[in-house]
């Protein structure tokens, strides 16, 4: 496995440098900070990159004011109880985009998340407190516990709430390989295994989190 000061001075070089390189990597929530976040912003969240997912994203954006209306501020007990009439409804509700499996899945994400609250008190608890060193754990919670969070989209809920994630994807994956991490783009478990640990020496290494680790492996890709 490649050394990560490599991988970090060949970012840098790309990239104009460390400072401006440094200048690139996203902030992170502490665990604090992450605990602090109502449970209707992680349900917020977790809608906008399901709808998000396959589609174009500045779409989403443009009406996301709607999106927020027609879902009640997404507040998880409301959502969660939509009856079938309510659900038919949004279908044909200019307000959001009217797809049927994604309006379900907001409404499954809801009873997720109303089960992390009885479970921990919030979600954000649960999502603070969830190791670092065991974030492909947390991919697998996502992927069987939530509607439609496998793949790439539950990380990137994680990501832009500002939970320390790594997303497998892209620049990342093909870093990864070249790393020596992994020979091909990782979704086995024997190689989402191999891409934690390697992140866990990195971090150890280096003293950054995952999300910076995971930033610079994409920048130190050729665009």
């Amino acid at each position: 496995m490649e050394d990560f000061e490599n991988i970090w001075q060949r970012a840098a070089e790309r990239h104009g440098g460390e400072a401006a390189l440094k200048k690139r990597l996203m902030k992170v929530k502490s665990k604090k900070q992450l605990a602090a976040i109502p449970d209707d912003r992680w349900l917020a969240e977790m809608t906008k990159r399901v709808f998000q997912a396959g589609f174009v994203w500045k779409v989403i954006e443009a009406k996301w004011d709607g999106f927020e209306e027609a879902f009640h501020g997404f507040n998880p007990k409301r959502v969660a109880a939509l009856s079938e009439e309510a659900v038919d409804a949004l279908l044909s509700d200019t307000r959001v985009i009217r797809n049927g499996q994604k309006i379900m899945a907001a409404q499954a994400n809801a009873i997720f998340i109303c089960d992390l609250v009885k479970e921990h008190g919030s979600a954000a608890k649960f999502f603070a407190q969830w190791p670092d060193d065991d974030f492909i754990g947390l991919m697998e919670v996502l992927k069987k516990r939530g509607s439609r969070l496998g793949g790439a989209t539950g990380p990137l809920v994680m990501r832009f709430m500002g939970k320390q994630s790594f997303i497998l994807r892209g620049d990342v994956a093909a870093a990864l390989i070249r790393a020596g991490v992994v020979d091909k783009t990782p979704t086995s478990k024997k190689d989402l295994v191999a891409v934690q640990a390697a992140f866990n020496a990195w971090s150890k290494q280096s003293g950054l989190g995952l999300t910076h680790l995971s930033q610079t492996l994409a920048l130190s890709i050729d665009a």
